[in-house]
């Protein structure tokens, strides 16, 4: 049986471990469990189809992670995990402009001959997109994708793990780095030990992994969210669907009915993990804004991630340059949760020696790569 040792659990190595775990292969991973981990901080928003960015190989991945989903809960869901976090609630994509709008509703309508997963595609007048979510300002259009989700980071990371574990899948909590012995041969050292390993995985997000032992280095870098959780009166709150306003601030809600509202953009002191006024400031106006109707919402709490981000603002996928047993996964940036899952799956058909579900060329490991 392959011996794997994956180092970092967010969504990607709690997802990699699953899948490998359930193809047979013996995992063990590992995590220091830092503050700030993206995973645990996200709240994620399944609904790729009407982003109008460009790069065709992020909207593959993308557009692929969301039809995933329904695998992915339909098995974990098998196995007892019904706390996944995630819920198909629709969403509405709010507009003041109506050629925006008509825009946005074409694009959604031909994505949609790809991807029949978005369901319905409807056009909200203004009455109709106040009965969709009833905190919503007066003055907003809206187009309502049937098909998207909502999904909370925490949840299904912990549902993902048990699920690992039900296929013998070790999880255990420390630090681990890359070293060399005296012949030369990459191992992995936990905790002062040798953990022997076929083959090595990182996925450890903007906590890029010290690959000086190999003479280079992966460039990973960091940007902090900051993101407000609130508790309306409606107690139909946890039934309202996703907000997607212009810009890219978003609100949503969770099973117990609280609202989420994110987030910010920080590239600055990104690893100081203390919520700041400012970041809370920017994120309850723009909320309110949009929503003024959360006014009176009960403030919860703030979370805050960091966010990981590779040149090219496109996840890198495959094993390391000159090291082939050694594979990365990182650069999800702010679709972690969306791809994440998915990309999980390409690495272990990829380690497993299967097909992947699609070309991982344009996810190149070596595009994030700097020799020393």
């Amino acid at each position: 049986m392959e011996q794997i040792i994956i180092i970092g659990s967010g969504i990607l190595g709690s997802s990699t471990a699953y899948e490998l775990a359930k193809r047979g292969a013996s995992v063990t991973v590992i995590d220091r469990d830092d503050l700030g981990s993206a995973t645990r901080a996200a709240a994620g928003i399944i609904c790729p189809w009407l982003s109008q960015r460009r790069n065709q190989d992020w909207y593959k991945l993308v557009r692929n992670g969301a039809k995933h989903y329904r695998t992915l809960i339909t098995e974990l869901e098998a196995l007892g995990e019904t706390e996944t976090g995630y819920r198909q609630v629709g969403a509405i994509s709010l507009f003041a402009d109506d050629r925006k709008l008509q825009k946005a509703y074409e694009r959604a309508l031909t994505r949609r001959e790809q991807a029949p997963e978005i369901g319905d595609i409807v056009r909200l007048g203004e009455v109709q997109t106040k009965q969709y979510y009833p905190p919503i300002a007066e003055g907003f259009q809206s187009i309502y994708i049937s098909g998207a989700a909502r999904v909370d980071g925490r949840q299904l990371q912990q549902a993902l793990i048990r699920a690992a574990e039900h296929y013998g899948a070790v999880f255990l909590k420390g630090n681990a780095t890359l070293s060399k012995d005296t012949d030369g041969n990459i191992q992995v050292m936990y905790n002062d030990k040798t953990q022997k390993a076929d083959k090595i995985i990182l996925t450890t997000g903007a906590w890029a992994s010290d690959l000086s032992p190999l003479n280079m280095r992966l460039n990973v870098r960091g940007q902090k969210a900051q993101i407000v959780h609130m508790q309306p009166s409606d107690e139909n709150s946890l039934n309202w669907p996703v907000v997607i306003p212009p810009g890219d601030q978003y609100l949503l809600s969770l099973d117990d009915g609280r609202v989420i509202a994110g987030a910010t953009h920080e590239d600055e002191a990104v690893f100081r993990q203390a919520p700041t006024a400012g970041g809370v400031q920017e994120v309850l106006s723009k909320a309110l804004n949009v929503a003024p109707g959360l006014e009176d919402a009960e403030l919860l709490e703030v979370r805050t991630g960091v966010r990981p981000f590779t040149p090219g603002f496109l996840p890198v996928i495959g094993p390391l340059p000159r090291h082939p047993a050694i594979f990365v996964a990182n650069g999800l940036g702010a679709s972690g949760l969306t791809a994440g899952p998915f990309l999980a799956k390409l690495l272990a058909q990829l380690i497993s020696g299967e097909s992947t579900d699609i070309d991982l060329s344009p996810y190149s490991v070596e595009q994030a790569i700097e020799f020393n």
